[in-house]
């Protein structure tokens, strides 16, 4: 196991033809020359350049490096994209400590990584998911959390793992379709800083004492389960119960991360249709189902909380809408869409295999972000959710109403979930030790 704390090559930027920002203090090139201020970089003919405001200072090549000379250095990255194909997609002027790399390996776009320790990267993870002003039992359980699934992540990719990755190739003749997606999708960097890894930030997020704090109290804990660091996951809200590891990603069984009731007492899973309208239809006492906005800004970004109807939510969709953004999103034609049927429910209620019935064809598709993803212009919350038919005077379906429940993949920890806990007095270690059965805690560096 790890023993000494790593240094991070975090994606900012990727595949951009046009990169500008500026070096803030005093920073070396390769060269070891003292440079700062304004740079601009981009691709011509095929050749990356990256030409500082002096104009005197230029570069070329696959790889441009400035690396900071001191403690106050800082990069400022222009255009830097957040929430990318989520509903609160957006560009931000972003800010970070540590060195720049500057990478265009085949002439075909730039990727903007930032070199930086992991326990500095967290503290920014941990401001960036949430507010720095959080109580510091959460502060602290997502630290463990955070750090645990990184280091679980470069454990494997040390060991040179296969990518645990797969997607069915589309063809004329397919029936089902069967994808999943993790981090393993980078390969110039270890992590990327958006929600398909973690939400980081920077220092464009205030790092608050409290944040601090956390870190300084959890530096170098981690979960771990049989030896090894757990491969620790979180999401928003998992609407009353979360869900195991193979209904997400692959098919193996992970016992740190089963499926465990989001209460004091125990919430049966869910997994028949009648168990799922009911589930539905009445919303148990779970931790994470709270509108209390004192707790939801200690764990929601500002942005995030422009929609709060997280645990239990609804999604209109009409015939054609359905129809021409399922064959948008998917790349197969099914004429009108007629029916959706879940096929397979893991035991938070999320649909881990559903059929749709069109015209033209029938397809079955999995794993939950897969559907998700076919069944929203950008993600659905969850795919914990009951179809609701409407039918015309002649039978056939004219809308279809989707009733869900949570925000996320539902493994691992319930950030609302956790937000409450720690405000009824629990400690960081009730907290993970809750949602991740079985593992224990161990500081390892």
């Amino acid at each position: 196991m790890i023993s000494r704390e790593p240094l991070l090559n975090v994606g900012i930027l990727e595949g951009s033809e046009h990169v500008t920002g500026r070096l803030e203090g005093a920073f070396r090139d390769r060269d070891g020359s003292v440079v700062s201020g304004a740079f601009n970089a981009q691709v011509a003919e095929g050749r990356m350049s990256v030409v500082l405001e002096d104009g005197v200072h230029r570069y070329s090549g696959q790889e441009v490096v400035f690396a900071p000379a001191d403690s106050h250095g800082a990069v400022r990255l222009n255009d830097v994209t957040i929430g990318v194909q989520f509903h609160w997609e957006r560009k931000e002027q972003q800010v970070f400590r540590g060195a720049l790399r500057l990478l265009d390996r085949q002439g075909t776009g730039i990727t903007a990584i930032n070199q930086i320790p992991l326990e500095e990267y967290l503290a920014s993870v941990i401001s960036s998911e949430m507010s720095a002003n959080a109580p510091a039992a959460l502060l602290r359980a997502h630290a463990i959390t955070s750090r645990s699934w990184l280091v679980a992540m470069l454990e494997r990719a040390r060991r040179q793992a296969p990518p645990p990755y797969n997607r069915t190739p589309l063809n004329e003749t397919t029936t089902a379709v069967v994808a999943w997606y993790t981090r393993e999708d980078h390969t110039d960097f270890d992590v990327c800083a958006d929600d398909h890894c973690q939400r980081y930030q920077g220092i464009t997020k205030i790092i608050s004492k409290s944040v601090e704090q956390a870190m300084r109290a959890t530096r170098g804990q981690f979960l771990v389960f049989d030896d090894e660091v757990c491969d620790a996951r979180f999401f928003k809200a998992c609407g009353g119960r979360t869900e195991e590891f193979g209904s997400a990603w692959e098919p193996v069984d992970v016992p740190y991360l089963r499926s465990v009731s989001d209460a004091p007492g125990d919430l049966p899973p869910v997994r028949t249709e009648e168990e799922m309208n009911r589930w539905i239809a009445t919303p148990p006492a779970a931790y994470c189902n709270t509108t209390d906005a004192e707790i939801l800004k200690q764990v929601l970004p500002s942005f995030d909380q422009e929609t709060t109807d997280f645990f239990r939510w609804t999604v209109r969709y009409s015939a054609e809408e359905l129809s021409a953004l399922v064959c948008r999103k998917s790349g197969i034609d099914f004429g009108l869409i007629r029916q959706i049927e879940p096929v397979h429910r893991g035991p938070s209620g999320r649909i881990t295999s559903l059929r749709l019935v069109g015209e033209k064809r029938t397809v079955t598709v999995g794993k939950e972000l897969e559907i998700r993803r076919w069944l929203s212009p950008s993600h659905l919350y969850s795919s914990a959710f009951i179809v609701q038919t409407v039918d015309d005077e002649a039978g056939n379906a004219k809308e279809f109403i989707l009733k869900g429940a949570g925000w996320g993949h539902g493994v691992g920890l319930c950030q609302i979930g956790a937000a409450v806990m720690s405000t009824k007095g629990m400690t960081a270690e009730d907290i993970v030790l809750h949602y991740f059965k079985g593992a224990t805690l161990r500081t390892l560096y």
